[in-house]
Parts: C-alpha cells; structure tokens; sequence
C-alpha cells in the first residue's frame, strides 16, 4: 500500500514575532545553523519514507509561492491550498478526499512543517511501525512524546502504559493544553504524554471516521474531491469551507473515536514553540547565549540576540530576548517568552498590518 505524506503548513508562528509574519511565517524560516528552512527540513527528512511525488502541502493562497519556492521538488498539484483557516479538521479532510481521488487508498502521514527531529532515523523506523499499525483494521495512530517537564502549550494524550504490544499503547483520551498544576500532576502519574501532532491513518479510515463523527464536514470535503480538477473547483471549494465549523481533528475525531493507538517517539522531538528553542537548537557561547549577526555583548549572560542589519550592543543583561528586524525589535524577558503573540493581538487592535 501506497504510503503519503500531508505537511501542515498554514500557521503563522506567533510567538517568533517579528521574524515569523503572516506573509513569512515561522515554518519558512531558517532557525538552524545549516540554513535550510523549517519546511524543507521536514519535507527532507521524510524521503526515506516518502518521495517528493508523494508528498502534499496544506497551506493557504498567501503563502503558496513562498512555499513552492522553497520546495521546488514537489509537484505543484500537490499543494493544497485552503480559502479559509478553518484548523486542522477541514485542512486534513480536503486533503483526504483529493488525494483519494489519486490513489483508492493509501497511509497517510499528518505532520506539523515547523518541527525538529534530532535523530531522523529512530523517527522513520517509528514512522515504519506506526504504518505497519494503521494497515491493521481501522487503526488511528499517533506519536506521543513522554513529557520532561509540565508543559502548559502541549495538548496532552492519557494513554494505557500497561497495555503496551509491539511499542504501541491504547489511547485512553486526548487532552487539551492543561494549567501548570493539571500539567504538573500528568507528569508524576506517568500516563501522559505530549501531543506531538503528527498522525498516521489509511486515507478510507479517516474518510469514515470523519464521516461518522463530522458529518457535515465529511459531506463538504466529498463534495470538494469530486470537483477536483474540473474548472468548478475552485468555487466548490471556496463554498464548502465558507460553511465548515473550525475544528480540529484532535477533539473533532482523536477524542471521540475507538481504535486509537499510540507510539512513544524517543527521536528528539521539539516543536519549536518560540523564541526560546533557539538554546535547543543552536550551540551557546561560554556565557550561555546564542548570538546571530552583529552583535557585541558585555557581561551579558543566558540570552538570546538575533540581529539583521544593524549591530545589537547588550551590555548587563540576562536572560532577555532581543531580536531586530528591519522595521521591528523585539525586547523580552526569557520567562515571557510564551506571551509574544500578545503583540500580534495589539497590532491587530491598531490595524498595523503591515507589521503582523
């Protein structure tokens, strides 16, 4: 059976203001010291698995020729263009029933495009036996991540840990972002797990189950397959997703459907949230601080300077955030760095649109 991968690439990567904008969001950015793009990353380390014919990107009208630019590789017929953000339920439908069209069925990869990975190959042989799994009846499988800390921006997965067979455990619910206690007392049970978004299923068991329990979303993206490749298209698919509800496909499906598994992935996952993933990503100086461009720093300790065009002087500082851009500097404590995106509400509040 034909395995496929869909790429999720239609966020706008708040919390990395102000290099992440909504025309250049965080997943087609370089945060890496290799250069390459968080997409290209993502789409690269799956080709053991999957070719670039195979693969699908769901994004949005805005930014399809920046990522066609960045993956000239894929066929452009494989990208998938959304009208409308409508979260992660109608994105993976639409891509369902279109690629249904191509193969009769097939495994389906879903993956978030702005994750690191730092052992690519534990994360393809746990790919192989999670695709292993959901050829077996109507299996929905997921990775989980055991959590290293009480995390309050990860939806959590309560999962049996004793029910495990060939790696993989039975889902008992899934979670959403908890506060610091509830985060807390998920991790000493040790029955939780981080959400890490990435899903694999057969392309007729997601169809099914969108059928069974989004019903009107399901009737949508069939309606949206059928017209693929005729020129009423376009129209069809602007229609059905101006009616779609915003859902996404974790409480829409993954928290009311039976049959669902789970495999613990121990290949260095991050999610790369904000700012702060930089220190995980990229080697610090004898001070601790990760510095990018023009930068001097003096008795400066534990922070993070990303400069452009300008030279950034720190001097007494410690554990800030500074990033400059040509039209915007970011000025933030390291322990404040979840609360970005409220910058981006502000701007909206004053029509600056030119800077979100």
């Amino acid at each position: 059976m034909k395995t496929i991968a869909v790429i999720l690439a239609g966020g706008r990567g708040e919390r990395f203001w102000p290099k992440s904008r909504a025309k250049h969001p965080k997943q087609f950015l370089s945060l890496t010291d290799d250069g390459k793009t968080m997409i290209q990353i993502t789409a690269s380390r799956l080709l053991p698995l999957v070719s670039h014919d195979d693969m699908y990107i769901a994004t949005n009208k805005d930014l399809l020729k920046l990522a066609q630019t960045q993956l000239p590789e894929i066929p452009a017929e494989n990208f998938l263009t959304e009208p409308a953000a409508k979260n992660t339920a109608p994105c993976i439908g639409f891509a369902a029933a279109v690629i249904t069209r191509k193969y009769e069925d097939a495994v389906m990869i879903v993956l978030p495009s702005d994750h690191i990975i730092k052992s690519e190959k534990k994360f393809i042989d746990t790919l192989n036996l999670a695709i292993q799994t959901a050829k077996e009846n109507k299996n929905l499988v997921t990775i989980g991540i055991t959590p290293s800390y009480p995390e309050t921006g990860y939806g959590y997965i309560n999962y049996d840990n004793e029910s495990g067979y060939n790696g993989f455990y039975k889902v008992k619910q899934f979670v959403e972002k908890p506060d610091i206690k509830t985060a807390e007392r998920y991790l000493s049970t040790g029955q939780y797990l981080w959400n890490s978004g990435i899903f694999i299923w057969k392309l007729s068991t997601i169809l099914e189950k969108f059928k069974e329990l989004l019903p009107d979303i399901y009737n949508g993206v069939i309606k949206i397959g059928e017209a693929y490749k005729t020129p009423q298209f376009e129209q069809v698919l602007k229609n059905c997703f101006d009616e779609f509800k915003s859902e996404s496909v974790d409480y829409g499906i993954m928290e009311r459907a039976d049959h669902i598994y789970t495999i613990l992935g121990d290949f260095g996952w991050d999610d790369a949230g904000n700012w702060l993933a930089i220190e995980r990503l990229n080697k610090t100086d004898e001070n601790g601080n990760v510095e990018k461009g023009d930068v001097i720093s003096v008795n400066t300790k534990k922070s993070i300077i990303i400069g452009e065009n300008k030279l950034i002087a720190a001097v007494g500082l410690e554990n800030v955030i500074i990033v400059d851009t040509k039209d915007a500097i970011l000025i933030c404590a390291k322990e404040a760095a979840a609360n970005i995106k409220e910058v981006i509400k502000k701007l909206e509040l004053s029509k600056r649109i030119e800077l979100q």
